[in-house]
Protein backbone atom coordinates (compact mmCIF):
# COMPACT_ATOMS: atom_id res chain seq x y z
CA UNK A 1 0.00 0.00 0.00
CA UNK A 2 1.11 3.12 -1.09
CA UNK A 3 0.36 6.41 1.56
CA UNK A 4 -1.42 9.01 -0.05
CA UNK A 5 -0.51 11.84 2.56
CA UNK A 6 -1.31 14.50 -0.15
CA UNK A 7 -5.00 14.04 0.98
CA UNK A 8 -6.66 16.64 2.99
CA UNK A 9 -9.88 17.45 4.44
CA UNK A 10 -11.50 19.00 0.96
CA UNK A 11 -8.86 18.78 -1.67
CA UNK A 12 -5.50 17.24 -1.96
CA UNK A 13 -2.32 19.54 -1.26
CA UNK A 14 1.46 18.27 -1.17
CA UNK A 15 4.99 18.80 -1.84
CA UNK A 16 5.92 17.63 -5.08
CA UNK A 17 8.32 14.44 -5.61
CA UNK A 18 7.87 13.76 -1.55
CA UNK A 19 3.78 13.67 -1.40
CA UNK A 20 2.84 14.52 -5.20
CA UNK A 21 3.69 12.92 -8.55
CA UNK A 22 2.89 11.81 -11.53
CA UNK A 23 2.12 8.22 -10.31
CA UNK A 24 0.49 9.70 -7.25
CA UNK A 25 -1.43 11.42 -9.89
CA UNK A 26 -2.29 8.25 -12.20
CA UNK A 27 -3.37 6.75 -9.02
CA UNK A 28 -5.94 9.33 -8.02
CA UNK A 29 -7.24 9.55 -11.76
CA UNK A 30 -7.63 5.22 -11.66
CA UNK A 31 -9.32 5.59 -8.09
CA UNK A 32 -11.69 8.83 -8.75
CA UNK A 33 -13.00 7.07 -12.19
CA UNK A 34 -13.64 4.03 -10.37
CA UNK A 35 -15.22 5.51 -7.35
CA UNK A 36 -17.64 7.80 -9.20
CA UNK A 37 -18.11 5.24 -11.48
CA UNK A 38 -17.56 8.23 -14.33
CA UNK A 39 -18.23 7.74 -17.57
CA UNK A 40 -16.93 11.45 -18.92
CA UNK A 41 -14.42 13.41 -16.37
CA UNK A 42 -13.28 17.24 -17.74
CA UNK A 43 -9.77 18.34 -16.25
CA UNK A 44 -7.68 21.47 -16.48
CA UNK A 45 -4.44 22.48 -14.61
CA UNK A 46 -3.18 26.44 -13.22
CA UNK A 47 0.13 27.69 -14.66
CA UNK A 48 2.86 26.09 -12.38
CA UNK A 49 5.05 24.02 -14.00
CA UNK A 50 4.01 20.20 -12.81
CA UNK A 51 0.17 21.00 -13.72
CA UNK A 52 0.40 20.17 -16.93
CA UNK A 53 2.29 17.09 -16.09
CA UNK A 54 0.27 16.11 -12.97
CA UNK A 55 -3.05 16.92 -15.11
CA UNK A 56 -1.52 14.29 -17.99
CA UNK A 57 -1.12 11.44 -15.67
CA UNK A 58 -3.91 12.13 -14.23
CA UNK A 59 -5.93 11.70 -17.09
CA UNK A 60 -3.89 8.43 -17.83
CA UNK A 61 -5.20 7.32 -14.82
CA UNK A 62 -9.09 8.22 -15.34
CA UNK A 63 -8.62 6.63 -19.11
CA UNK A 64 -7.10 3.45 -17.34
CA UNK A 65 -10.39 3.68 -14.76
CA UNK A 66 -12.73 3.82 -17.34
CA UNK A 67 -13.17 7.58 -18.02
CA UNK A 68 -13.15 9.71 -21.56
CA UNK A 69 -11.54 12.84 -20.16
CA UNK A 70 -12.18 16.32 -21.42
CA UNK A 71 -9.07 18.85 -20.97
CA UNK A 72 -10.11 22.28 -20.89
CA UNK A 73 -6.11 23.67 -20.94
CA UNK A 74 -5.10 25.92 -18.47
CA UNK A 75 -7.85 27.30 -16.58
CA UNK A 76 -8.79 28.49 -13.40
CA UNK A 77 -10.51 26.44 -10.59
CA UNK A 78 -13.66 28.07 -11.44
CA UNK A 79 -13.62 27.29 -15.26
CA UNK A 80 -13.39 23.56 -13.93
CA UNK A 81 -17.01 24.34 -12.14
CA UNK A 82 -18.44 25.99 -15.08
CA UNK A 83 -17.50 23.32 -17.78
CA UNK A 84 -18.47 20.35 -14.98
CA UNK A 85 -21.70 21.47 -14.82
CA UNK A 86 -22.37 23.16 -18.61
CA UNK A 87 -21.24 19.57 -20.30
CA UNK A 88 -23.20 17.53 -18.13
CA UNK A 89 -20.28 15.33 -17.35
CA UNK A 90 -19.76 12.93 -14.17
CA UNK A 91 -17.06 14.69 -12.64
CA UNK A 92 -14.03 17.84 -12.53
CA UNK A 93 -10.46 18.08 -11.73
CA UNK A 94 -8.37 21.07 -11.58
CA UNK A 95 -4.92 20.74 -11.20
CA UNK A 96 -3.40 23.84 -8.45
CA UNK A 97 -2.17 24.81 -6.02
CA UNK A 98 -3.59 28.43 -5.61
CA UNK A 99 -1.65 29.86 -3.65
CA UNK A 100 0.82 27.38 -1.70
CA UNK A 101 4.91 27.45 -1.56
CA UNK A 102 6.32 27.05 -5.37
CA UNK A 103 7.15 23.58 -4.25
CA UNK A 104 3.76 22.04 -3.52
CA UNK A 105 0.95 21.21 -6.27
CA UNK A 106 -2.47 20.25 -5.29
CA UNK A 107 -6.03 19.47 -7.18
CA UNK A 108 -10.00 20.09 -6.60
CA UNK A 109 -12.09 17.91 -6.94
CA UNK A 110 -15.98 18.01 -7.85
CA UNK A 111 -18.68 15.50 -9.28
CA UNK A 112 -21.75 16.22 -11.61
CA UNK A 113 -23.45 19.40 -10.91
CA UNK A 114 -20.16 20.53 -9.53
CA UNK A 115 -21.13 19.14 -5.84
CA UNK A 116 -17.61 19.45 -4.59
CA UNK A 117 -16.15 16.38 -3.11
CA UNK A 118 -14.67 16.38 0.59
CA UNK A 119 -13.46 13.63 3.12
CA UNK A 120 -17.07 12.06 3.87
CA UNK A 121 -18.48 12.50 0.33
CA UNK A 122 -16.19 10.81 -1.50
CA UNK A 123 -12.74 11.74 -0.96
CA UNK A 124 -11.20 9.01 1.40
CA UNK A 125 -12.69 6.57 -0.59
CA UNK A 126 -10.66 8.01 -3.20
CA UNK A 127 -8.04 8.21 -1.34
CA UNK A 128 -8.15 4.50 -0.34
CA UNK A 129 -8.33 3.01 -3.96
CA UNK A 130 -5.51 4.70 -4.82
CA UNK A 131 -3.74 3.26 -2.13
CA UNK A 132 -4.68 -0.10 -2.65
CA UNK A 133 -3.38 0.00 -5.98
CA UNK A 134 -0.91 -2.60 -6.60
CA UNK A 135 2.42 -0.99 -7.50
CA UNK A 136 3.87 -3.01 -9.63
CA UNK A 137 0.49 -2.81 -12.25
CA UNK A 138 0.81 0.78 -11.46
CA UNK A 139 4.14 0.69 -12.46
CA UNK A 140 3.87 -1.03 -15.43
CA UNK A 141 0.39 0.77 -17.17
CA UNK A 142 2.28 4.16 -16.62
CA UNK A 143 4.90 2.65 -18.64
CA UNK A 144 2.21 2.22 -21.46
CA UNK A 145 1.27 5.78 -21.06
CA UNK A 146 4.99 6.82 -20.91
CA UNK A 147 6.16 4.57 -23.86
CA UNK A 148 8.35 2.86 -21.44
CA UNK A 149 10.90 5.43 -20.22
CA UNK A 150 11.42 5.81 -16.67
CA UNK A 151 10.16 8.69 -15.11
CA UNK A 152 12.07 11.16 -13.71
CA UNK A 153 11.34 13.41 -10.68
CA UNK A 154 13.81 16.04 -11.81
CA UNK A 155 12.36 16.54 -15.54
CA UNK A 156 9.06 16.46 -14.05
CA UNK A 157 9.72 18.94 -11.46
CA UNK A 158 11.00 21.09 -14.25
CA UNK A 159 8.16 21.25 -15.98
CA UNK A 160 8.62 18.12 -18.67
CA UNK A 161 6.19 15.90 -17.75
CA UNK A 162 6.56 11.90 -19.66
CA UNK A 163 3.04 11.09 -20.85
CA UNK A 164 2.22 12.86 -24.19
CA UNK A 165 -1.00 14.44 -25.04
CA UNK A 166 -0.72 12.47 -28.52
CA UNK A 167 -0.53 9.48 -26.40
CA UNK A 168 -3.61 10.28 -24.44
CA UNK A 169 -5.56 10.86 -27.76
CA UNK A 170 -4.36 7.56 -29.54
CA UNK A 171 -6.62 5.94 -26.59
CA UNK A 172 -9.95 7.44 -28.30
CA UNK A 173 -10.37 8.41 -24.87
CA UNK A 174 -8.75 12.23 -24.30
CA UNK A 175 -9.89 14.95 -26.34
CA UNK A 176 -9.29 19.16 -25.83
CA UNK A 177 -12.23 21.74 -25.96
CA UNK A 178 -12.47 24.64 -24.66
CA UNK A 179 -15.36 25.96 -22.82
CA UNK A 180 -13.67 29.73 -22.66
CA UNK A 181 -16.46 31.38 -24.95
CA UNK A 182 -19.02 29.36 -23.07
CA UNK A 183 -17.68 30.59 -19.24
CA UNK A 184 -17.26 34.36 -20.29
CA UNK A 185 -20.27 34.71 -21.55
CA UNK A 186 -22.32 32.94 -18.54
CA UNK A 187 -20.27 35.67 -15.70
CA UNK A 188 -21.43 38.40 -17.99
CA UNK A 189 -24.60 36.99 -17.28
CA UNK A 190 -24.80 38.46 -14.07
CA UNK A 191 -24.63 42.23 -14.98
CA UNK A 192 -26.48 44.00 -17.13
CA UNK A 193 -23.34 45.63 -19.51
CA UNK A 194 -26.26 48.40 -20.47
CA UNK A 195 -25.66 50.06 -17.45
CA UNK A 196 -21.74 50.73 -17.59
CA UNK A 197 -19.99 53.76 -17.68
CA UNK A 198 -16.25 54.56 -18.57
CA UNK A 199 -14.10 52.70 -15.79
CA UNK A 200 -10.42 52.44 -15.82
CA UNK A 201 -9.43 48.96 -13.55
CA UNK A 202 -6.10 47.73 -12.72
CA UNK A 203 -5.83 43.83 -12.80
CA UNK A 204 -2.94 42.11 -11.16
CA UNK A 205 -3.20 38.19 -12.08
CA UNK A 206 0.11 38.01 -10.32
CA UNK A 207 1.56 35.90 -13.11
CA UNK A 208 -1.45 33.24 -12.20
CA UNK A 209 -4.60 31.78 -14.50
CA UNK A 210 -6.44 35.24 -14.67
CA UNK A 211 -4.24 36.92 -17.38
CA UNK A 212 -6.23 34.76 -20.44
CA UNK A 213 -9.56 35.22 -18.50
CA UNK A 214 -8.90 38.98 -18.46
CA UNK A 215 -8.21 39.20 -22.28
CA UNK A 216 -11.22 37.04 -23.10
CA UNK A 217 -13.31 39.31 -21.13
CA UNK A 218 -11.56 42.48 -22.34
CA UNK A 219 -12.02 41.28 -26.50
CA UNK A 220 -15.98 40.72 -24.75
CA UNK A 221 -16.19 44.47 -23.77
CA UNK A 222 -14.54 45.80 -26.83
CA UNK A 223 -17.11 44.10 -29.23
CA UNK A 224 -20.11 45.27 -26.94
CA UNK A 225 -18.97 48.36 -27.13
CA UNK A 226 -18.36 48.20 -23.03
CA UNK A 227 -16.05 51.54 -22.01
CA UNK A 228 -13.77 49.54 -19.30
CA UNK A 229 -10.18 50.16 -19.28
CA UNK A 230 -7.72 47.56 -18.34
CA UNK A 231 -4.13 48.90 -16.57
CA UNK A 232 -2.72 45.17 -16.74
CA UNK A 233 0.28 44.00 -13.80
CA UNK A 234 2.31 41.00 -13.73
CA UNK A 235 -0.48 39.92 -16.37
CA UNK A 236 1.62 36.70 -18.51
CA UNK A 237 1.12 33.71 -16.91
CA UNK A 238 4.45 32.51 -15.92
CA UNK A 239 4.81 29.43 -13.65
CA UNK A 240 8.17 30.29 -11.85
CA UNK A 241 6.24 33.14 -10.30
CA UNK A 242 8.60 36.20 -10.47
CA UNK A 243 6.89 38.37 -9.03
CA UNK A 244 6.00 36.26 -5.87
CA UNK A 245 3.54 33.32 -5.22
CA UNK A 246 0.27 35.20 -6.04
CA UNK A 247 -1.61 35.59 -2.20
CA UNK A 248 -3.16 39.19 -2.02
CA UNK A 249 -4.22 38.06 1.46
CA UNK A 250 -0.56 38.81 2.77
CA UNK A 251 -0.08 42.55 3.16
CA UNK A 252 3.44 42.57 1.37
CA UNK A 253 1.61 40.84 -2.01
CA UNK A 254 -0.61 44.40 -2.47
CA UNK A 255 2.13 46.88 -2.93
CA UNK A 256 1.91 46.99 -6.40
CA UNK A 257 -1.16 46.75 -7.33
CA UNK A 258 -2.01 49.66 -4.77
CA UNK A 259 0.92 51.31 -6.31
CA UNK A 260 -0.77 50.60 -10.39
CA UNK A 261 -4.10 52.11 -9.06
CA UNK A 262 -2.49 55.22 -7.46
CA UNK A 263 -0.53 56.04 -10.60
CA UNK A 264 -2.75 55.50 -13.54
CA UNK A 265 -5.72 57.05 -11.71
CA UNK A 266 -7.84 53.76 -12.06
CA UNK A 267 -11.37 53.39 -10.64
CA UNK A 268 -10.38 50.23 -8.29
CA UNK A 269 -8.07 47.88 -8.56
CA UNK A 270 -8.21 44.14 -8.67
CA UNK A 271 -5.95 41.07 -7.61
CA UNK A 272 -6.43 37.14 -7.97
CA UNK A 273 -4.65 34.29 -6.58
CA UNK A 274 -2.95 31.43 -8.47
CA UNK A 275 -6.61 29.87 -9.44
CA UNK A 276 -8.47 33.19 -9.22
CA UNK A 277 -11.76 31.48 -7.33
CA UNK A 278 -10.81 34.42 -5.02
CA UNK A 279 -10.14 38.40 -5.56
CA UNK A 280 -9.14 40.95 -4.05
CA UNK A 281 -10.08 44.64 -4.29
CA UNK A 282 -8.53 48.07 -3.50
CA UNK A 283 -10.01 51.48 -3.80
CA UNK A 284 -9.27 54.24 -6.34
CA UNK A 285 -6.16 55.39 -3.27
CA UNK A 286 -5.30 51.96 -3.30
CA UNK A 287 -6.17 50.90 -0.13
CA UNK A 288 -7.63 47.35 0.22
CA UNK A 289 -10.86 46.65 0.87
CA UNK A 290 -10.87 43.78 3.73
CA UNK A 291 -13.06 40.49 1.86
CA UNK A 292 -15.51 41.43 4.74
CA UNK A 293 -17.17 44.06 3.41
CA UNK A 294 -17.61 43.18 -0.29
CA UNK A 295 -19.52 40.49 1.20
CA UNK A 296 -21.95 42.83 2.72
CA UNK A 297 -21.67 44.94 -0.48
CA UNK A 298 -23.00 41.83 -3.22
CA UNK A 299 -25.42 40.25 -0.26
CA UNK A 300 -27.13 44.19 -0.71
CA UNK A 301 -26.89 43.82 -4.51
CA UNK A 302 -28.82 40.45 -4.72
CA UNK A 303 -31.60 40.97 -2.44
CA UNK A 304 -32.01 44.29 -4.30
CA UNK A 305 -32.90 42.03 -7.26
CA UNK A 306 -34.79 39.23 -5.44
CA UNK A 307 -36.47 40.07 -1.41
CA UNK A 308 -36.63 37.12 0.98
CA UNK A 309 -33.58 35.30 -0.29
CA UNK A 310 -31.41 33.46 1.31
CA UNK A 311 -27.94 34.91 2.30
CA UNK A 312 -25.00 32.46 3.48
CA UNK A 313 -22.10 33.92 5.57
CA UNK A 314 -19.06 32.53 7.58
CA UNK A 315 -18.69 33.53 11.31
CA UNK A 316 -15.53 34.80 12.02
CA UNK A 317 -17.19 38.09 11.57
CA UNK A 318 -20.58 38.66 10.70
CA UNK A 319 -22.32 41.45 12.56
CA UNK A 320 -22.23 44.03 9.16
CA UNK A 321 -23.27 41.57 6.96
CA UNK A 322 -26.37 40.73 9.15
CA UNK A 323 -26.98 44.02 9.50
CA UNK A 324 -27.13 44.67 6.08
CA UNK A 325 -28.99 41.44 5.11
CA UNK A 326 -31.89 42.07 7.95
CA UNK A 327 -32.19 45.30 6.62
CA UNK A 328 -32.75 44.73 2.93
CA UNK A 329 -35.46 42.17 3.81
CA UNK A 330 -33.00 38.58 3.09
CA UNK A 331 -32.72 35.76 5.34
CA UNK A 332 -28.99 35.84 7.10
CA UNK A 333 -28.25 32.26 7.50
CA UNK A 334 -24.55 31.89 9.13
CA UNK A 335 -22.52 28.64 8.07
CA UNK A 336 -19.19 26.47 9.46
CA UNK A 337 -16.28 28.15 7.33
CA UNK A 338 -15.04 26.57 3.92
CA UNK A 339 -16.00 25.60 0.55
CA UNK A 340 -17.77 22.46 1.34
CA UNK A 341 -19.74 23.62 4.16
CA UNK A 342 -20.92 27.08 2.24
CA UNK A 343 -21.83 25.34 -0.92
CA UNK A 344 -24.12 22.58 1.20
CA UNK A 345 -25.47 25.06 3.17
CA UNK A 346 -26.30 26.86 0.08
CA UNK A 347 -28.23 24.24 -1.69
CA UNK A 348 -29.57 23.32 1.23
CA UNK A 349 -30.96 26.99 1.78
CA UNK A 350 -31.57 27.42 -2.15
CA UNK A 351 -29.23 30.97 -1.56
CA UNK A 352 -29.14 33.15 -3.68
CA UNK A 353 -25.19 34.58 -2.40
CA UNK A 354 -22.38 33.43 -0.06
CA UNK A 355 -19.73 34.84 1.30
CA UNK A 356 -16.60 34.33 3.15
CA UNK A 357 -14.73 36.99 4.45
CA UNK A 358 -11.50 35.19 2.92
CA UNK A 359 -13.00 36.76 -0.34
CA UNK A 360 -14.68 33.40 -1.24
CA UNK A 361 -17.61 34.59 -2.91
CA UNK A 362 -20.58 31.62 -3.97
CA UNK A 363 -23.44 32.19 -6.33
CA UNK A 364 -26.09 30.00 -6.76
CA UNK A 365 -26.71 30.54 -10.86
CA UNK A 366 -22.86 29.60 -10.63
CA UNK A 367 -23.88 25.36 -9.29
CA UNK A 368 -23.49 27.41 -5.82
CA UNK A 369 -19.64 27.49 -6.60
CA UNK A 370 -17.06 30.02 -6.19
CA UNK A 371 -15.89 32.41 -8.10
CA UNK A 372 -13.33 35.17 -8.77
CA UNK A 373 -14.45 36.78 -11.84
CA UNK A 374 -18.31 37.43 -11.08
CA UNK A 375 -17.74 39.76 -7.80
CA UNK A 376 -15.71 42.29 -9.09
CA UNK A 377 -17.85 42.62 -12.49
CA UNK A 378 -21.12 43.19 -9.93
CA UNK A 379 -18.86 45.44 -8.03
CA UNK A 380 -18.27 47.40 -11.07
CA UNK A 381 -21.52 47.59 -12.20
CA UNK A 382 -22.76 49.41 -8.65
CA UNK A 383 -20.16 51.85 -9.17
CA UNK A 384 -21.78 52.80 -12.34
CA UNK A 385 -25.18 52.33 -11.37
CA UNK A 386 -24.89 54.10 -7.80
CA UNK A 387 -22.31 56.78 -9.38
CA UNK A 388 -19.98 56.78 -6.23
CA UNK A 389 -16.58 55.04 -5.52
CA UNK A 390 -15.83 51.27 -4.08
CA UNK A 391 -14.10 53.55 -1.03
CA UNK A 392 -17.76 55.53 -0.53
CA UNK A 393 -19.81 52.54 -0.36
CA UNK A 394 -18.16 50.41 1.91
CA UNK A 395 -16.77 53.63 4.34
CA UNK A 396 -20.04 54.28 6.09
CA UNK A 397 -20.00 49.88 6.75
CA UNK A 398 -16.27 50.32 8.15
CA UNK A 399 -16.72 52.43 10.25
CA UNK A 400 -20.02 50.75 11.74
CA UNK A 401 -18.40 47.28 11.92
CA UNK A 402 -14.33 47.71 12.75
CA UNK A 403 -12.88 44.71 12.24
CA UNK A 404 -9.70 43.22 12.96
CA UNK A 405 -8.62 41.34 10.13
CA UNK A 406 -7.72 37.48 10.73
CA UNK A 407 -4.91 37.89 12.81
CA UNK A 408 -2.86 34.13 13.21
CA UNK A 409 -0.79 32.72 15.51
CA UNK A 410 1.74 29.89 15.15
CA UNK A 411 1.81 28.15 18.70
CA UNK A 412 3.34 25.13 20.42
CA UNK A 413 -0.05 24.45 21.96
CA UNK A 414 -3.13 25.65 20.20
CA UNK A 415 -5.49 24.12 22.80
CA UNK A 416 -3.89 25.70 25.76
CA UNK A 417 -4.07 29.45 24.02
CA UNK A 418 -7.89 27.97 23.74
CA UNK A 419 -8.64 27.38 27.04
CA UNK A 420 -6.72 30.56 28.19
CA UNK A 421 -8.98 32.52 25.85
CA UNK A 422 -12.36 30.57 27.59
CA UNK A 423 -10.98 31.06 31.08
CA UNK A 424 -11.23 34.05 31.21
CA UNK A 425 -13.64 35.39 28.97
CA UNK A 426 -16.36 32.97 28.57
CA UNK A 427 -18.18 33.38 31.79
CA UNK A 428 -18.16 37.23 30.70
CA UNK A 429 -19.94 36.77 27.18
CA UNK A 430 -23.82 37.33 26.31
CA UNK A 431 -23.31 35.28 23.75
CA UNK A 432 -21.22 31.64 23.14
CA UNK A 433 -21.24 30.56 19.14
CA UNK A 434 -19.74 27.36 18.32
CA UNK A 435 -20.58 27.30 14.75
CA UNK A 436 -17.15 27.36 14.20
CA UNK A 437 -14.77 27.43 16.53
CA UNK A 438 -15.32 29.57 19.50
CA UNK A 439 -17.14 33.13 19.25
CA UNK A 440 -18.40 34.90 21.97
CA UNK A 441 -20.13 38.47 22.20
CA UNK A 442 -20.30 41.09 24.55
CA UNK A 443 -22.62 43.74 23.88
CA UNK A 444 -20.38 46.20 21.68
CA UNK A 445 -17.58 44.00 20.44
CA UNK A 446 -16.99 40.13 19.98
CA UNK A 447 -14.55 37.91 18.38
CA UNK A 448 -14.18 34.22 16.86
CA UNK A 449 -11.42 32.18 17.84
CA UNK A 450 -10.41 29.20 15.57
CA UNK A 451 -7.88 26.25 15.40
CA UNK A 452 -6.20 25.53 11.90
CA UNK A 453 -7.33 21.56 10.80
CA UNK A 454 -3.85 21.51 9.33
CA UNK A 455 -1.20 23.33 11.77
CA UNK A 456 -0.97 24.73 15.06
CA UNK A 457 -2.31 27.84 14.65
CA UNK A 458 -5.17 29.66 16.12
CA UNK A 459 -7.01 32.23 13.87
CA UNK A 460 -8.68 35.39 15.51
CA UNK A 461 -10.99 37.69 14.20
CA UNK A 462 -12.35 40.87 16.45
CA UNK A 463 -14.97 43.17 15.54
CA UNK A 464 -17.05 46.36 17.47
CA UNK A 465 -19.82 48.10 16.69
CA UNK A 466 -19.31 51.84 15.45
CA UNK A 467 -15.74 51.20 18.30
CA UNK A 468 -12.31 51.23 16.47
CA UNK A 469 -10.68 52.46 19.85
CA UNK A 470 -12.34 49.12 21.63
CA UNK A 471 -12.07 46.74 18.58
CA UNK A 472 -7.81 47.55 18.92
CA UNK A 473 -7.98 46.92 22.22
CA UNK A 474 -9.53 43.99 22.87
CA UNK A 475 -7.71 42.46 19.75
CA UNK A 476 -4.15 43.39 21.19
CA UNK A 477 -5.58 41.83 25.00
CA UNK A 478 -6.59 38.59 22.85
CA UNK A 479 -3.29 38.47 21.07
CA UNK A 480 -0.87 39.11 23.97
CA UNK A 481 -3.42 36.07 25.64
CA UNK A 482 -3.27 33.74 23.14
CA UNK A 483 0.65 33.97 22.62
CA UNK A 484 1.66 33.95 26.42
CA UNK A 485 2.94 30.74 26.24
Amino acid sequence: MKAMTCFKAYDIRGELNTQLDEDVAFRIGYAFAKCLQAKTVVVGDDVRLTSAPLKLALSAGLIEGGASVIDIGQSGTEEIYFATKFLGVDGGIEVTASHNPINYNGMKLVKAGSVPISGDTGLNAIKDGAEQLDDEWVASRLSEYTQGSTINSDAFYAGHGHIEESVLKATGSYKLQSTLNEYIEHVLSYVDLTHFTPLKLVVNAGNGAAGKVVDALEKAFANKKVPIEFVKVHHEPDGTFPNGIPNPLLEENRADTAEAVKQSGADFGIAWDGDFDRCFLFDADGNFIEGYYIVGLLAQAFLAKEENASIIYDPRVYWNTEDIVKQAGGVPVKCKTGHAFIKERMRKEDAIYGGEMSAHHYFRDFAYCDSGMIPWLLVAELLCTRKQTLASMVQARIEAFPSSGEINSKLKDADAALQRVLDKYESQADVIDTTDGIGLEFGNWRFNLRKSNTEPVIRLNVESRGDIALMEQKTNELVALIRAE
